[in-house]
Formats: C-alpha cells, structure tokens, sequence
C-alpha cells in the first residue's frame, strides 16, 4: 500500500508544502518566494514570518490538491524544524504538528539541512550510502560523509559566511537585486576572471570554509578600482569562491576515499560550479551527483522525503519539539 507524506517547508522565505508517494515520487511541489525581501536587498526575518502565516494554508492546500489526494489519504506529516529563522519555523511547525493531530498520523520533525541531503535521493533514487555530501545555501555551507541514511560525520563547516550568502552580498555590492547569486553568475558569463581574488585557507589541510575575506575583498577592490568592470568582478569573485569548494571536496575525497560525491542547496544551481566538479570526478574517478535546480532551493520535496525515512528508522517525533534557529546533523533527537 502506498504511503503518502506531506512535507512542509517554511525555515527562510520560502513557502512550500510537497506531497510525495513512497519517498522518491513527487506527486507536487509547490514554493512560494516572498519577493517583498528584495526592496531591503536581504531578509527580513518579522516580514518572512508574517508571510508564511498568510501564505501557509493556501500553499498546503494547493499542494494537496495537486497531488490529486484530499487530507484524509495523506500517511504523515513532515516538517522542518531546525535550523532557520525562529519566526518562520514558528509557522510551519506548528502547523505541520496540528494537522498530525487532527488528522491521526505520524509527524516527523526535519532537520533542513538534511532536506538538502535527502533532495539528492529525489533526482537519484538509486543513491545509497556511502558518499560525500557538499550542502551549499545562503545559510549553510556544510561537507559530510553520509554513512548511512540519517546517519553522518561532519568533515567541515563555514567557519563564517555561507557560500550562498556570499554569492548574495557580493552581488549587493555590485549593484544587483535580492537574491542576488544567480543574477551574479549571469554578469560572470561576460567577465573574465583577471583579479586575483584570496582563496581562503588555501595552503592548509583544513576541509573547513571561509568566505567573509573573500567578500571584504571584493569590498575593498571596488573601493580602490571604481571603474573595474563589474562583470570582471563577478566573474573573479566565483572563480575563487568555486576554487574554494573544489579544493575543500578534493581533501575530502583524498582523505575518505568515497567514491560518490553529491552537492545540494541553492549554489548547487550554479553551472559552472556543477562543470568544475564534473570534471574533478572525471580527473579522481569519483561519481558525482546534483539535483535539478527545483530541488536545490528551498523546497518541501526534500523534507518529505527525509521525514518518510526518518519515520522508518525512528519512529514519529515528539509533538513538543521545539524550533531551534541552529542546529547540527550531529543531532538526531528530532
């Protein structure tokens, strides 16, 4: 009998509910961004909140009926609850955690960042532990060996910035709109990247990330060269950016010896990124793994299908779990 599980989704600016059937189909997948965050070129963590509480039903309720079910044909109920905005969590956790009760099924508390992981089992159901996992968003740029399902060690962490906030702030500082990361990689398309931007903890051993000097010093190179093309900028910012993380993934697999590498989050979107490390594979023989674009932001997909498992291994969650704005994988009492 086939098992249907909403996942709902609310840990930043994006609305979104999923329905998913025996964890790797996506019935639907519906995400609503909050465009009023670009007038403020960033978050804005009071009117995130104050948006899902308006967009929350009717997101949910479309997603259901998207997927062709009604309320009563749904097996459990799954949602993000760390780590993000406290606000915003505040909304779809509790709410996933009422229609669980109301309804009479399981609920199951997700870990977002293990979303990201889980949307790499939606493109390539097949996959199976072990592998290398890279999740690089706005607010999370993790590297992990996966040994299991819902089962890791964490290898490195930013030690600052997020790769995906970097993108974002660099992009502010050229002009472009919020979010601003993709629209950054399109301006790099007509640049070349001739400045020399530093590749943070690059003569190291480290699998850790640093990204705030990198920034500042794009900062400080377009107060000491006002008439540098931007799009050289651009395009010198993301090669050192990307240096970082290819770097990063090959002391990774250096040092475990995985022979699968998957990337997730919102920078996994980026094209020449996805290039640069096809090619790592090809050069070190590793095979490497990346969700459409779809499932690499924000989406309720992935927290279905990390619920679905986790509600195999564990059971249901608690239905006093807190929302935690930070948390790590580490952390299974989810």
């Amino acid at each position: 009998m086939s098992e249907f599980c909403l996942g709902i989704e609310t840990s930043c600016d994006e609305t979104a509910a999923s329905v998913l059937k025996d964890q790797t189909t996506v019935l639907s997948n519906i995400v609503s961004s909050q465009f009023v965050h670009s007038r403020y070129g960033g978050v804005v963590p009071e009117l995130a909140a104050r948006a899902h509480i308006q967009l929350i039903v009717p997101v949910t309720k479309a997603a259901v009926e998207a997927a062709g079910l009604n309320f009563s044909s749904l097996s459990c109920v799954a949602a993000t609850c760390a780590p993000g905005l406290l606000g915003a969590l505040l909304v779809g956790l509790p709410f996933a955690k009422a229609l669980s009760y109301s309804l009479n099924i399981p609920f199951v508390g997700v870990n977002h960042l293990e979303g990201h992981i889980f949307a790499l089992r939606l493109e390539h159901p097949q996959l199976s532990p072990p592998f290398l996992a890279a999740v690089l968003s706005g607010g999370h740029t993790e590297l992990l060996e996966v040994k299991g399902w819902c089962c890791y060690r964490q290898l490195g962490s930013t030690l600052d910035d997020a790769a995906g906030e970097a993108f974002d702030k660099v992009a502010k500082l050229l002009g472009l709109p919020y979010p601003g990361g993709a629209l950054l990689e399109e301006l790099a398309r007509e640049g070349k990247p001739t400045i020399r931007f530093p590749v943070p903890l690059q003569n190291t051993d480290t699998m850790d990330f640093s990204f705030s000097g990198l920034k500042t010093a794009v900062l400080y190179y377009r107060r000491d060269h006002p008439d540098a093309r931007h799009e050289d900028i651009a395009a010198s910012f993301q090669e050192a950016a990307i240096s970082e993380v290819t770097n990063r993934i090959t002391r990774a697999i250096a040092k475990t010896d995985l022979n699968t590498v998957g990337i997730s989050g919102g920078v996994a979107s980026n094209q020449v990124l996805r290039d640069r490390i096809s090619l790592l594979g090809k050069k070190y023989g590793f095979r490497f793994l990346v969700p459409r674009p779809e499932f690499c932001t924000d989406n309720a997909a992935m927290i279905a299908a990390a619920g679905i498992e986790r509600l195999k291994l564990f059971g249901p969650s608690r239905l006093n779990i807190p929302a935690r704005a930070r948390s790590t994988l580490a952390d299974n009492s989810v």
